[in-house]
């Protein structure tokens, strides 16, 4: 086939990264148009030339159109992947797929039946250090694994309207570093125990949420491992993982400006890590874009599929009801 033909629904600050990649870094893609309820977003695409809408299914209604990233707020994902999938188009969307276990699976249910192919946006996956650290795992170097520890920490919480919408720390920020612990490890997590407390903003206390977490893991091996996610670090996006295999450790670092350091009478010093997800992980936004683009391209399986959305949620449920009931959650238990 010739170039893959993609438009962009939703042009936010996703939105907007998603358009810039297509239109100018993947020569195999063309971006034909996008589409936004706001006119003042839409007209602010940073892609000249390409038709603009404010009623995405003007969109769907293209026979130029191959494929179609969901950029839209999360209420609305499962209303559009269907329209999407009705009209044949092939679709990346932004997680989650939906809010409940029931309205997923019959998304992913009606997908199946429409035969295109669904892509769920885990970007990190396609960030090249911590690609490096899962081909090192797969290939065997590290031995089994034995231990996964993922630090995922914001600079600062975001605005209160956007915490209230946003489900909770678990579905928001945890809802990532689940999906990385199953991609690194290579195995399923079978258990949860988790913790948390307020000690950002009381605010968010007060939505019944949590700015700062501690997640323990259990995986299908018998592995163990954390994750511990915090809305403020105070200075900086704190992103790192670590494998404890059999043979060696890997660990994948921060990312930062520049790799130079200096040493003086203070001690030594280097560049704060980038500041938010937006500077750390653009190789992983086009990465994963690129990925879309070559399962359509080539006809096979998406690199993050629904099936990985779907136990993302689950598993972000499963530390919820752990954390209100106290006790180690098995994932068997929410389904």
């Amino acid at each position: 086939m010739g170039k893959v033909r993609l438009a962009v629904l939703g042009m936010g600050r996703q939105g907007q990264i998603h358009s810039k990649n297509i239109a100018y870094m993947i020569p195999e893609a063309e971006l034909v148009c996008a589409s936004d309820i706001s006119m003042e977003r839409v007209g602010a695409c940073a892609v000249q030339g390409i038709d603009l809408y404010d009623d995405y299914r003007k969109v769907l209604e293209r026979d130029d159109v191959d494929g179609v990233v969901i950029a839209t707020s999360t209420d609305t994902h499962d209303e559009v992947i269907r329209a999407t999938a009705a009209a044949g188009k092939h679709i990346l969307c932004e997680k989650p797929i939906a809010t409940t276990l029931e309205a997923i699976d019959s998304v992913l249910e009606f997908v199946t039946e429409k035969s295109v192919k669904f892509m769920v946006a885990f970007n990190r996956r396609f960030d090249p250090t911590f690609k490096k650290v899962r081909e090192m795992v797969a290939d065997g170097s590290a031995g089994e694994p034995m231990i996964v520890n993922i630090t995922s920490r914001d600079p600062k919480p975001p605005h209160l309207e956007y915490l209230k919408v946003c489900g909770g720390i678990f579905f928001d920020t945890s809802v990532h570093d689940f999906d990385m612990a199953r991609y690194l490890s290579g195995y399923e997590i079978e258990e949860v125990y988790a913790t948390g407390s307020v000690m950002v903003d009381e605010r968010i206390g007060q939505l019944g949420d949590l700015d700062t977490t501690m997640i323990s893991l259990r995986f299908s091996n018998g592995a163990v491992g954390s994750i511990n996610n915090s809305r403020q670090t105070g200075f900086s996006y704190d992103q790192r993982v670590e494998v404890c295999g059999k043979t060696r450790t890997v660990f994948g670092r921060n990312e930062t400006p520049t790799r130079v350091e200096y040493i003086d009478p203070q001690g030594t010093h280097s560049d704060v890590p980038l500041y938010f997800n937006i500077e750390r992980y653009p190789a992983a936004f086009l990465g994963e874009m690129q990925g879309f683009v070559d399962c359509i391209m080539n006809d096979t399986a998406p690199p993050s599929t629904g099936r990985d959305g779907r136990i993302a949620v689950a598993l972000s449920m499963a530390a919820r009801k752990s954390y209100d009931e106290h006790r180690p959650v098995k994932l068997s238990e929410i389904g």
